[in-house]
C-alpha cells in the first residue's frame, strides 16, 4: 500500500482532506499551521508596468485575492469536488455573485418559491427594479411546473437542496436535467448540506454556494460564503463580482473558517445524528402541531432524501410548532435553558428562532401548517441529544397551555 500524500485531495479520504489541505508548513517559522496574514498588500515583481492592477493570477491586493483566502479556496474546491472557487464576505455576497455575474438586462430566471429571504428580494424587487431581470418563483418538487417556467430568456434555475426554512427537498438530478435540455445553468445553494453530505455538482449542478458562516466554518464565529464550480464559469465570478465589486472575506474569517472546516465531518455525524432524534420526539408529542424534516417518514419528500443523501442523514434543521398562538410558540422558547434563541445555524451551539406566520418574504408558498401557526426553527448543535430533548420537554411542559404543566 503506497504512502498517502496529505496534500493530494485524490489519495486522501474526506476527514484527511479537512484537516491537512490548504495547510502547510510555514517556511519562514516552520510552525505546522499556515499563519495568518494580515496584509492589504504584497511585493511587486522587478518590473510590475505590465501587469494588469485587476490581475489575480498572483497576490497583489487583498481585495484581489489574498493567502489566506487563495488557501480557503484550494481546500473547498477539493471537498466539494469541483475545480475552483472564490470565497467572500458573507453567503449573500457570493449569491449575489454569481447572479450579477452570470445575469443581464432583460434576462429570465427560474428560483424556487421557498428560498433565502435575501434571494427572494433579490428576484422579487432588487434585481427586477434595477436591471430588468425577472423572475419567475416555482414549486421546483413539481419537475412539470419548473419546464412550464422556462422561457427563451431563461438563463439560470436556482434552488436549495434542502430549502430554508420548509426543509423541501430539491431534486438535484432531475433539475439538472431540465436545466440542460434548456441549456440554462443550474445554481444550487448547498448550505444546508455541506460536504461530504451531498455533492450537487457530482449530480448536474453547474455551480454550487454555500454560507460559510453556518457548518462549514461552524463555531458560530466568522461570517463568509464560497461559489464553486468549473473554472470557465467561476471567472467572471471572480474578476468581476470579486475584485470589482469588492465582496472580498477578510484574511481573518478566511483563516477562521478553514480551521472551523476541519472538524466539519465529525460536527455533521453528530448534528445529524442528533437532529434525527429531536425530530422523531417531537413528532411523537401530543403538544407538536406539526414537525417538518427530511428525515421523518411523514416528510413530503422523504423518499426522495432517502435516495439523494444515500441515508447518510438528513440535514441538522427542523422546522415545527406547538398547538397554540404565537404567544404559546414565544413562551416555549423563553423556557429553553441549553438551546439558544438566536438566527443562523449549523453553530456548535443549537439555536432556535421564532417566526410568525407573515414573518418574511415567500412564506405564502410555505405549507398550510407554516401559515397557521407560523414556525420555530431549529438547527441542532453539538449537545448531548438526551440533553436537548430534556430541555425542550421542559419548555413544552412550562409553556402556555402545555398538557404537562403543573
Amino acid at each position: 500500500m503506497p504512502r498517502p500524500d496529505k496534500h493530494d485531495p485524490a489519495a486522501i479520504g474526506f476527514a484527511t482532506q479537512a484537516v491537512h489541505l490548504g495547510n502547510a508548513v510555514d517556511a519562514g517559522s516552520g510552525a505546522v499551521r499556515s499563519p495568518l496574514v494580515m496584509a492589504n498588500s504584497y511585493a511587486l515583481p522587478e518590473d510590475p508596468s505590465t501587469m494588469g492592477w485587476s490581475n489575480t493570477e498572483h497576490p497583489i491586493y487583498t481585495r484581489n485575492g489574498g493567502k489566506n483566502q487563495r488557501d480557503l479556496e484550494y481546500k473547498l474546491a477539493a471537498l466539494e469536488q469541483g475545480e475552483e472557487a472564490v470565497v467572500f464576505a458573507t453567503g449573500v455576497a457570493a449569491l449575489h455573485a454569481v447572479f450579477f455575474a452570470h445575469l443581464r438586462s432583460g434576462d429570465h430566471v427560474v428560483v424556487s418559491d421557498v428560498t433565502y429571504e435575501a434571494v427572494w428580494r433579490l428576484f422579487s424587487e432588487l434585481l427586477v427594479d434595477r436591471y430588468g431581470i425577472t423572475a419567475t418563483f416555482v414549486d421546483t418538487s413539481d419537475l412539470q411546473a419548473v419546464r412550464s417556467a422556462i422561457t427563451r430568456q431563461t438563463r439560470l434555475l436556482h434552488t436549495e437542496t434542502i430549502a430554508n426554512p420548509t426543509t423541501k427537498v430539491a431534486d438535484i438530478t432531475a433539475l439538472s436535467g431540465i436545466a440542460r435540455e434548456a441549456g440554462i445553468l443550474l445554481t444550487v445553494d448547498s448550505t444546508f448540506t455541506p460536504p461530504p453530505f451531498y455533492r450537487p455538482l457530482r449530480h448536474g449542478a453547474d455551480i454550487v454556494i454555500h454560507s460559510l458562516t453556518k457548518y462549514i466554518n461552524g463555531h458560530g464565529d466568522a461570517m463568509g460564503g464560497v461559489v464553486i464550480g468549473s473554472s470557465d464559469l467561476l471567472r467572471p465570478v471572480r474578476s468581476d463580482a470579486l475584485v470589482d465589486v469588492g465582496g472580498v472575506v477578510s484574511p481573518f474569517n478566511a483563516w477562521l473558517i478553514s480551521r472551523g472546516s476541519i472538524t466539519l465531518p465529525l460536527r455533521l455525524r453528530q448534528q445529524f445524528s442528533s437532529a434525527q432524534r429531536v425530530a422523531e420526539y417531537l413528532a411523537g408529542h401530543p403538544d407538536v402541531a406539526f414537525v417538518f424534516y427530511p428525515g421523518l417518514e411523514t416528510h413530503p419528500q422523504y423518499e426522495l432524501a432517502k435516495r439523494q443523501f444515500g441515508g447518510s442523514g438528513n440535514g441538522g434543521v427542523l422546522a415545527f410548532a406547538l398547538e397554540g398562538d404565537s404567544r404559546r410558540q414565544n413562551d416555549f422558547v423563553n423556557h429553553l435553558g441549553v438551546i439558544t434563541s438566536a438566527v443562523s445555524l449549523g453553530h456548535d451551539e443549537s439555536l432556535i428562532v421564532h417566526v410568525g406566520p407573515d414573518g418574511r418574504g415567500g412564506s405564502e408558498n410555505y405549507p398550510e401548517p407554516f401559515r397557521e401557526y407560523g414556525h420555530l426553527r431549529l438547527s441542532v448543535g453539538l449537545e448531548e441529544p438526551d440533553d436537548l430533548i430534556a430541555d425542550i420537554d421542559h419548555a413544552i411542559r412550562e409553556s402556555g397551555d402545555g398538557a404537562g404543566r403543573t
